[in-house]
């Protein structure tokens, strides 16, 4: 069965590949056109992105009390940004894979699940700090419109029920428990007439959150073990936004502090909201308009945005094609 699947998701990131052909066509013939130095410099930012991604988690797995290697950390980290793409299933297929390594090296799957959420919940209110500045930046240059308020809203609101459901599992376990087992009810609910069972087992709902009201309870404590991991999640924003200055560097497209902000600022927030795995298709054109709207010359713009994607998402799928296969060898 673990075969059958490994197959299915290497098929589809095949299928990926082939549907965005035209894509790669494109990015490979104005890569040709580049500063190969500071686009390989961008890549190594990324793989730095994604060492702090595994950095970040281990800072949350510490303050829940779960030790785990680095080494490891980076291997799934890699690994769930591609299958969240590949198989797209609103994140679940990413922390299903984080809960089952995590059992496997005897960790509590509620903690690990624990670990992710607040990982999720961190790195947005980092990037609303970003997103606050680019919208400053866009208010002041008259380009602030309608779809860059409303996804804000969306993302804001996104931030705030995950909040809430942090908040309340480090208070009661109790009630944290009911609110998962209503969630689960309702997924059943939706999914029993097609697969003829349920999907999800509601008695195990209060165990885990007995597990996660755990883990959370000593953070409720002292929240101020909390920096470290807070810190870690605004480089994370820092590292990517230093991608997109070097993409700028790499083509010598005059830039200012404010175009870069706030051109990664909407380019990140539509890859958010996007309803497309990894918001394919949705930032691109998201980020090349924001671009033009902040000065850049329009074929300037498509460039940045056509080289940008290419290193933080089809680099990032390629190393995590490699880490998935890795992961499940050592597996």
């Amino acid at each position: 069965m673990r075969k059958l699947f490994v197959a299915l998701v290497f098929f589809l990131a095949i299928g990926l590949v082939i549907f965005s052909f035209s894509e790669l066509e494109n990015i490979a013939a104005t890569l040709q056109k580049s500063n190969l130095l500071f686009v390989l410099a961008a890549m190594l930012v990324e793989l730095l992105w994604l060492l702090n991604v595994a950095l970040t988690y281990r800072s949350f797995y510490r303050q829940l009390g779960l030790d785990e290697g680095l080494g490891h950390l980076v291997l799934v980290v890699a690994a769930v940004n591609f299958l969240n793409v590949i198989a797209p299933t609103a994140g679940m297929g990413g922390m299903a894979l984080f809960v089952d390594s995590g059992r496997k090296r005897g960790h509590s799957p509620g903690l690990v699940a624990a670990a992710g959420a607040l990982f999720l919940f961190f790195d947005y209110l980092a990037f609303l700090a970003v997103l606050a500045l680019g919208l400053v930046v866009l208010f002041r240059r008259n380009n602030l419109d309608a779809g860059e308020i409303t996804a804000s809203l969306i993302l804001v609101s996104i931030a705030s029920v995950l909040g809430i459901l942090l908040y309340t599992g480090s208070r009661s376990a109790s009630r944290l428990g009911d609110i998962l087992a209503c969630m689960a009810r309702r997924v059943n609910r939706i999914t029993r007439p097609f697969i003829k069972r349920d999907y999800l087992d509601e008695s195990r709902a209060h165990a885990f959150a007995c597990e996660i009201g755990e883990g959370l309870a000593g953070l409720r404590v002292d929240p101020g073990r909390l920096l470290w991991p807070m810190l870690f999640s605004l480089t994370n924003k820092a590292l990517l936004i230093g991608i997109l200055l070097l993409v700028f560097l790499a083509f010598g497209v005059p830039f200012s502090a404010g175009t870069i902000i706030a051109g990664f600022a909407i380019g990140y927030l539509f890859l958010i909201v996007s309803p497309t795995p990894n918001g394919v298709g949705v930032v691109e054109g998201a980020l090349a308009l924001a671009l033009k709207s902040l000065r850049v010359e329009w074929s300037q713009a498509v460039v940045v945005t056509l080289v940008y994607r290419a290193i933080t998402f089809w680099f990032q799928l390629a190393v995590g094609a490699v880490a998935f296969r890795l992961l499940h060898r050592r597996n």
